[in-house]
Order: C-alpha cells, then sequence, then structure tokens
C-alpha cells in the first residue's frame, strides 16, 4: 500500500478512536451527574473539574432527515396544503 494512504488511513483511525473515547467520557459524566442529582448531591465531578449540569447541554436533534426543525403545530391539513410538504399518511417516495 502506499505510504500516504496508509499514513491517511492511521490517522483517521486514530481521529475516530479519540472522537470515540470522547463520546464515552461525556457518557460517564452524565452517568455521574444523573445519579448525584437523584442523590441530592452536588452534581460537579470532582475528577475532571467543575463540571456541573448547567454545562451539559445536549444538542437538538432535528425532526426531519434533512435537517430541518418543525416550526408550528403538525397540522395535516396545513401540512399538505403548504408546498413540497407530502402529509404523513402517503409514502414520501
Amino acid at each position: 500500500m502506499h505510504p500516504e494512504i496508509l499514513r491517511e488511513l492511521t490517522a483517521l483511525r486514530g481521529r475516530e478512536m479519540q472522537a470515540r473515547a470522547q463520546q464515552a467520557t461525556l457518557a460517564r459524566m452524565a452517568i455521574r451527574v444523573r445519579r448525584a442529582l437523584r442523590r441530592g448531591t452536588n452534581p460537579t465531578i470532582p475528577s475532571s473539574g467543575s463540571h456541573g449540569a448547567e454545562e451539559f447541554v445536549l444538542p437538538a436533534i432535528p425532526d426531519y432527515v434533512d435537517g430541518s426543525f418543525r416550526t408550528g403545530p403538525a397540522d395535516e391539513k396545513v401540512a399538505s396544503s403548504e408546498a413540497g410538504q407530502v402529509p404523513a399518511s402517503r409514502n414520501a417516495a
């Protein structure tokens, strides 16, 4: 295999492993904070500094596949009358 391709693959693997480790760390921190809140203790975690529950923010999850968010009430008549909208009762394909 070409050395440049091998170097890129190795770097990609390292970045993926680092991202996975960061996600695991965030998950452990969220579990510890939830457990502390349930027990009524201070949710700061001594091993990772002064991270509290107010600092942990979940990213917004889009309502639709294209990444858009619902802006109004989910009324089928309104949604079907808008241009480009497909009612939920029919298939989009």
